[in-house]
Protein backbone atom coordinates (compact mmCIF):
# COMPACT_ATOMS: atom_id res chain seq x y z
CA UNK A 1 0.00 0.00 0.00
CA UNK A 2 1.09 3.06 -1.16
CA UNK A 3 2.10 5.72 1.96
CA UNK A 4 -0.87 8.16 2.44
CA UNK A 5 -0.53 11.61 2.39
CA UNK A 6 -1.49 13.86 5.23
CA UNK A 7 -1.69 17.34 6.07
CA UNK A 8 1.59 18.92 7.33
CA UNK A 9 0.63 19.77 10.70
CA UNK A 10 -2.46 18.44 13.71
CA UNK A 11 -4.19 21.60 13.94
CA UNK A 12 -6.08 23.21 11.07
CA UNK A 13 -7.87 26.32 9.68
CA UNK A 14 -11.15 25.48 8.18
CA UNK A 15 -12.41 27.90 6.08
CA UNK A 16 -16.50 28.59 6.36
CA UNK A 17 -15.82 31.76 8.13
CA UNK A 18 -13.94 32.85 5.75
CA UNK A 19 -16.57 32.40 3.44
CA UNK A 20 -19.21 34.47 5.90
CA UNK A 21 -20.80 31.75 7.61
CA UNK A 22 -23.32 33.32 10.14
CA UNK A 23 -21.98 37.00 9.50
CA UNK A 24 -20.00 38.76 7.54
CA UNK A 25 -16.32 39.08 7.53
CA UNK A 26 -14.11 41.87 6.16
CA UNK A 27 -11.29 40.96 3.56
CA UNK A 28 -8.68 42.43 5.96
CA UNK A 29 -10.08 40.47 8.96
CA UNK A 30 -9.67 37.46 6.61
CA UNK A 31 -6.07 37.61 6.03
CA UNK A 32 -5.22 38.79 9.10
CA UNK A 33 -6.81 35.50 10.68
CA UNK A 34 -4.91 33.60 8.51
CA UNK A 35 -1.54 35.43 9.42
CA UNK A 36 -2.51 34.73 12.86
CA UNK A 37 -2.66 30.53 11.71
CA UNK A 38 0.36 30.83 10.35
CA UNK A 39 2.17 32.75 13.36
CA UNK A 40 0.53 30.01 15.53
CA UNK A 41 2.22 27.59 13.63
CA UNK A 42 -0.95 26.02 11.78
CA UNK A 43 0.04 25.04 8.50
CA UNK A 44 -3.24 23.35 6.90
CA UNK A 45 -5.80 25.42 5.58
CA UNK A 46 -8.94 23.86 4.22
CA UNK A 47 -12.01 25.87 1.92
CA UNK A 48 -14.53 25.07 -0.58
CA UNK A 49 -16.30 26.61 -3.51
CA UNK A 50 -19.48 26.05 -1.99
CA UNK A 51 -17.98 29.06 1.14
CA UNK A 52 -19.71 31.48 -0.16
CA UNK A 53 -19.53 30.90 -3.29
CA UNK A 54 -15.73 31.23 -3.66
CA UNK A 55 -15.39 34.29 -1.02
CA UNK A 56 -13.18 31.45 1.14
CA UNK A 57 -11.12 30.27 -1.93
CA UNK A 58 -10.24 33.52 -2.99
CA UNK A 59 -9.30 34.99 0.56
CA UNK A 60 -7.11 31.97 1.32
CA UNK A 61 -5.53 32.57 -1.98
CA UNK A 62 -4.79 36.22 -0.79
CA UNK A 63 -3.40 34.97 2.15
CA UNK A 64 -1.89 32.76 1.30
CA UNK A 65 0.58 33.77 -1.91
CA UNK A 66 3.24 35.34 -0.35
CA UNK A 67 3.53 31.92 1.34
CA UNK A 68 6.27 29.01 0.12
CA UNK A 69 4.23 27.02 -0.95
CA UNK A 70 5.48 23.75 -0.02
CA UNK A 71 5.27 24.78 3.61
CA UNK A 72 1.71 24.21 3.58
CA UNK A 73 -1.25 21.89 3.01
CA UNK A 74 -4.10 22.98 1.09
CA UNK A 75 -7.36 21.41 0.50
CA UNK A 76 -10.63 22.49 -1.20
CA UNK A 77 -13.88 20.67 -2.70
CA UNK A 78 -15.59 19.28 -5.74
CA UNK A 79 -19.35 18.37 -6.48
CA UNK A 80 -20.31 22.30 -7.17
CA UNK A 81 -19.54 24.15 -10.25
CA UNK A 82 -19.73 28.03 -9.51
CA UNK A 83 -21.87 29.79 -12.29
CA UNK A 84 -21.38 33.57 -13.08
CA UNK A 85 -24.71 34.95 -11.42
CA UNK A 86 -25.76 38.51 -10.43
CA UNK A 87 -26.29 38.90 -7.33
CA UNK A 88 -23.84 36.20 -5.79
CA UNK A 89 -26.27 33.23 -4.59
CA UNK A 90 -26.85 33.63 -0.84
CA UNK A 91 -27.31 29.81 0.56
CA UNK A 92 -27.38 29.02 4.03
CA UNK A 93 -25.34 29.15 6.76
CA UNK A 94 -23.50 31.69 4.83
CA UNK A 95 -24.52 35.20 4.63
CA UNK A 96 -22.17 36.47 1.56
CA UNK A 97 -21.44 35.38 -1.85
CA UNK A 98 -19.17 36.08 -5.06
CA UNK A 99 -21.30 36.99 -8.10
CA UNK A 100 -21.54 33.27 -8.73
CA UNK A 101 -24.49 30.19 -8.26
CA UNK A 102 -23.42 26.76 -7.52
CA UNK A 103 -24.13 24.17 -10.24
CA UNK A 104 -24.04 20.38 -8.37
CA UNK A 105 -21.58 18.68 -10.71
CA UNK A 106 -20.30 15.09 -9.71
CA UNK A 107 -19.04 13.89 -12.65
CA UNK A 108 -15.07 13.17 -13.81
CA UNK A 109 -15.26 16.43 -16.33
CA UNK A 110 -16.94 18.14 -13.19
CA UNK A 111 -14.21 17.20 -11.22
CA UNK A 112 -11.42 18.65 -13.38
CA UNK A 113 -13.11 21.91 -14.04
CA UNK A 114 -13.74 22.17 -10.77
CA UNK A 115 -10.19 22.00 -9.35
CA UNK A 116 -8.53 24.50 -12.64
CA UNK A 117 -11.81 26.61 -11.78
CA UNK A 118 -10.31 26.58 -7.81
CA UNK A 119 -6.89 27.23 -8.69
CA UNK A 120 -7.97 30.49 -10.87
CA UNK A 121 -9.76 31.64 -7.30
CA UNK A 122 -6.85 30.76 -5.30
CA UNK A 123 -4.51 31.79 -7.61
CA UNK A 124 -2.12 29.41 -6.36
CA UNK A 125 -0.39 27.04 -8.38
CA UNK A 126 -1.22 23.66 -6.93
CA UNK A 127 -3.91 21.96 -4.26
CA UNK A 128 -2.69 19.10 -2.53
CA UNK A 129 -5.87 17.19 -0.91
CA UNK A 130 -9.34 17.38 -3.06
CA UNK A 131 -12.79 16.18 -0.80
CA UNK A 132 -15.86 15.38 -2.70
CA UNK A 133 -18.16 17.50 -1.09
CA UNK A 134 -21.54 17.19 0.57
CA UNK A 135 -22.25 13.62 -1.05
CA UNK A 136 -24.40 12.89 1.26
CA UNK A 137 -27.98 11.89 2.70
CA UNK A 138 -28.45 14.74 4.91
CA UNK A 139 -27.74 16.87 1.94
CA UNK A 140 -29.68 15.25 -0.47
CA UNK A 141 -32.29 13.54 1.01
CA UNK A 142 -33.83 10.90 -1.07
CA UNK A 143 -31.82 11.70 -4.44
CA UNK A 144 -28.69 10.91 -2.30
CA UNK A 145 -28.42 7.33 -4.48
CA UNK A 146 -28.82 9.35 -7.78
CA UNK A 147 -26.08 11.56 -7.11
CA UNK A 148 -23.75 8.48 -5.36
CA UNK A 149 -24.14 6.65 -8.57
CA UNK A 150 -23.32 9.48 -10.77
CA UNK A 151 -19.97 9.94 -8.34
CA UNK A 152 -18.83 6.38 -7.81
CA UNK A 153 -19.61 5.24 -11.59
CA UNK A 154 -17.79 5.13 -14.79
CA UNK A 155 -17.31 8.84 -15.70
CA UNK A 156 -17.95 9.89 -12.21
CA UNK A 157 -15.98 11.90 -9.41
CA UNK A 158 -14.22 9.35 -7.80
CA UNK A 159 -12.70 8.54 -11.12
CA UNK A 160 -11.91 11.74 -11.69
CA UNK A 161 -10.16 12.17 -8.37
CA UNK A 162 -7.76 8.84 -8.92
CA UNK A 163 -6.82 10.09 -12.39
CA UNK A 164 -5.75 13.43 -11.07
CA UNK A 165 -3.68 11.82 -8.36
CA UNK A 166 -2.43 9.42 -10.74
CA UNK A 167 -1.13 12.25 -12.49
CA UNK A 168 0.08 14.16 -9.74
CA UNK A 169 -1.93 17.02 -9.97
CA UNK A 170 -3.66 16.62 -6.53
CA UNK A 171 -1.73 14.42 -3.52
CA UNK A 172 -5.15 13.18 -2.14
CA UNK A 173 -8.61 12.72 -1.96
CA UNK A 174 -11.59 11.46 -0.22
CA UNK A 175 -15.11 12.75 0.57
CA UNK A 176 -15.79 15.93 2.89
CA UNK A 177 -19.02 15.12 4.64
CA UNK A 178 -21.39 15.51 7.62
CA UNK A 179 -22.00 11.54 7.58
CA UNK A 180 -20.15 8.40 7.69
CA UNK A 181 -22.09 6.07 5.47
CA UNK A 182 -20.46 7.78 2.46
CA UNK A 183 -17.11 7.19 3.29
CA UNK A 184 -17.79 3.77 4.36
CA UNK A 185 -19.14 3.39 0.86
CA UNK A 186 -16.33 5.07 -0.99
CA UNK A 187 -13.75 2.99 0.84
CA UNK A 188 -15.43 -0.37 -0.47
CA UNK A 189 -16.14 1.06 -3.98
CA UNK A 190 -12.87 3.18 -4.97
CA UNK A 191 -9.37 3.98 -3.28
CA UNK A 192 -10.13 7.25 -1.14
CA UNK A 193 -6.53 8.45 0.93
CA UNK A 194 -8.16 10.78 3.55
CA UNK A 195 -11.78 11.57 4.83
CA UNK A 196 -13.09 15.18 6.06
CA UNK A 197 -15.86 14.62 8.22
CA UNK A 198 -17.53 17.33 10.13
CA UNK A 199 -19.08 17.13 13.48
CA UNK A 200 -19.59 12.93 13.88
CA UNK A 201 -16.49 12.36 16.50
CA UNK A 202 -16.66 14.72 18.98
CA UNK A 203 -17.46 15.08 22.88
CA UNK A 204 -21.06 14.84 21.48
CA UNK A 205 -21.19 11.51 19.43
CA UNK A 206 -18.72 9.21 18.44
CA UNK A 207 -20.48 7.25 15.76
CA UNK A 208 -17.22 6.42 13.74
CA UNK A 209 -15.87 3.98 16.27
CA UNK A 210 -17.94 1.03 14.89
CA UNK A 211 -16.87 0.60 11.43
CA UNK A 212 -15.03 3.86 10.01
CA UNK A 213 -11.92 4.15 11.65
CA UNK A 214 -11.00 0.12 12.02
CA UNK A 215 -11.93 -0.08 7.88
CA UNK A 216 -9.51 2.92 7.72
CA UNK A 217 -7.41 1.84 9.99
CA UNK A 218 -7.52 -1.23 7.52
CA UNK A 219 -7.32 0.62 4.55
CA UNK A 220 -4.23 2.96 5.22
CA UNK A 221 -6.79 5.79 5.08
CA UNK A 222 -6.54 9.25 7.15
CA UNK A 223 -9.69 11.37 8.73
CA UNK A 224 -9.53 15.07 9.50
CA UNK A 225 -12.08 16.32 12.05
CA UNK A 226 -14.04 19.29 10.86
CA UNK A 227 -16.78 20.82 13.27
CA UNK A 228 -15.11 19.60 16.61
CA UNK A 229 -16.80 22.09 18.46
CA UNK A 230 -19.68 20.78 16.70
CA UNK A 231 -21.11 24.34 14.65
CA UNK A 232 -19.34 25.97 17.74
CA UNK A 233 -21.58 24.27 20.44
CA UNK A 234 -19.44 22.51 22.49
CA UNK A 235 -17.65 26.21 22.74
CA UNK A 236 -20.71 27.87 24.03
CA UNK A 237 -22.52 28.88 21.12
CA UNK A 238 -26.26 27.60 20.38
CA UNK A 239 -25.75 25.69 17.31
CA UNK A 240 -25.58 21.92 16.48
CA UNK A 241 -24.76 21.12 12.92
CA UNK A 242 -25.45 24.18 11.49
CA UNK A 243 -29.08 24.43 13.30
CA UNK A 244 -30.11 25.37 16.76
CA UNK A 245 -29.35 22.65 19.23
CA UNK A 246 -32.43 20.51 20.71
CA UNK A 247 -32.83 20.14 24.04
CA UNK A 248 -30.94 16.85 24.95
CA UNK A 249 -27.93 18.10 23.23
CA UNK A 250 -27.85 21.48 25.65
CA UNK A 251 -28.61 18.84 28.99
CA UNK A 252 -25.96 16.47 26.81
CA UNK A 253 -23.37 19.62 26.91
CA UNK A 254 -24.23 20.74 30.71
CA UNK A 255 -23.70 16.92 31.95
CA UNK A 256 -19.88 17.95 30.19
CA UNK A 257 -19.72 20.86 31.49
CA UNK A 258 -20.56 19.68 35.00
CA UNK A 259 -17.34 17.18 34.89
CA UNK A 260 -15.11 20.08 33.22
CA UNK A 261 -16.09 22.34 35.81
CA UNK A 262 -15.00 20.16 38.77
CA UNK A 263 -11.86 18.65 37.02
CA UNK A 264 -11.05 22.99 36.32
CA UNK A 265 -11.08 22.30 32.38
CA UNK A 266 -12.17 24.05 29.99
CA UNK A 267 -14.33 22.03 27.91
CA UNK A 268 -13.36 23.71 24.57
CA UNK A 269 -10.03 22.82 25.12
CA UNK A 270 -11.31 19.03 25.60
CA UNK A 271 -13.27 19.27 22.64
CA UNK A 272 -10.68 20.00 20.14
CA UNK A 273 -8.75 17.58 22.09
CA UNK A 274 -10.66 14.70 21.99
CA UNK A 275 -10.66 13.56 18.80
CA UNK A 276 -6.95 13.94 18.01
CA UNK A 277 -6.30 10.93 20.32
CA UNK A 278 -7.35 8.49 17.41
CA UNK A 279 -4.76 6.97 15.45
CA UNK A 280 -6.79 7.42 12.07
CA UNK A 281 -7.42 11.28 12.96
CA UNK A 282 -4.55 13.01 11.40
CA UNK A 283 -5.69 16.83 12.06
CA UNK A 284 -8.64 18.56 12.86
CA UNK A 285 -9.73 21.88 11.50
CA UNK A 286 -11.85 24.44 13.75
CA UNK A 287 -13.24 27.27 11.76
CA UNK A 288 -12.14 30.88 12.73
CA UNK A 289 -13.04 34.45 11.03
CA UNK A 290 -10.71 36.69 13.35
CA UNK A 291 -7.35 36.55 14.55
CA UNK A 292 -8.51 36.56 18.15
CA UNK A 293 -10.75 33.47 17.95
CA UNK A 294 -7.84 31.62 15.76
CA UNK A 295 -5.48 32.45 18.70
CA UNK A 296 -7.77 31.06 21.21
CA UNK A 297 -7.80 27.62 19.52
CA UNK A 298 -4.37 27.61 19.15
CA UNK A 299 -4.03 27.67 22.78
CA UNK A 300 -6.93 25.85 23.85
CA UNK A 301 -4.85 22.89 21.53
CA UNK A 302 -2.24 22.78 23.84
CA UNK A 303 -4.46 23.17 27.21
CA UNK A 304 -3.59 20.34 29.66
CA UNK A 305 -6.03 18.52 30.96
CA UNK A 306 -5.74 16.04 33.61
CA UNK A 307 -6.36 12.54 33.30
CA UNK A 308 -8.82 12.45 35.98
CA UNK A 309 -11.11 14.52 33.96
CA UNK A 310 -11.26 11.69 30.92
CA UNK A 311 -11.31 8.95 33.31
CA UNK A 312 -14.79 10.44 34.45
CA UNK A 313 -16.06 11.34 31.26
CA UNK A 314 -15.68 7.89 30.68
CA UNK A 315 -17.16 6.32 33.96
CA UNK A 316 -19.96 8.78 33.40
CA UNK A 317 -20.88 6.85 30.53
CA UNK A 318 -20.09 10.42 28.30
CA UNK A 319 -16.97 8.74 26.36
CA UNK A 320 -16.97 5.37 24.72
CA UNK A 321 -14.81 2.74 26.57
CA UNK A 322 -12.99 2.22 23.32
CA UNK A 323 -12.50 5.81 22.44
CA UNK A 324 -8.38 6.49 22.70
CA UNK A 325 -8.60 9.31 25.23
CA UNK A 326 -5.53 12.12 24.92
CA UNK A 327 -2.28 12.00 26.60
CA UNK A 328 -1.94 14.64 29.34
CA UNK A 329 -0.42 17.23 27.67
CA UNK A 330 -2.07 17.44 24.10
CA UNK A 331 1.19 17.12 21.00
CA UNK A 332 1.81 20.13 18.64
Amino acid sequence: MNQRYRPITRLGLGGTGLGDMYHTTSDDASIATVDAAWDAGIRYFDTAPHYGAGLSEHRFGQALRRRARHEYTLSTKVGRLLAPHLPGEIQAPFVGAMPFRRVIDYSADGVRRSVEDSLQRLALGSIDIVYVHDLSPDMFGHEFEHYYRIAAGKGGAFEGMVKLREEGSIKGWGLGVNTVEPCLRALRDSDPDIFLLAGRYTLMETTPLAELFPLCARRGAHVVLGGPFNSGFLAGGEHYDYRPASQEQHRHRERLRQVASRHLVDLAAAALQFGLAHPVVTATIPGASSPGHLRRNATLMHMEIPAAFWEELRAEGLVPLDAPLPPRKAKA
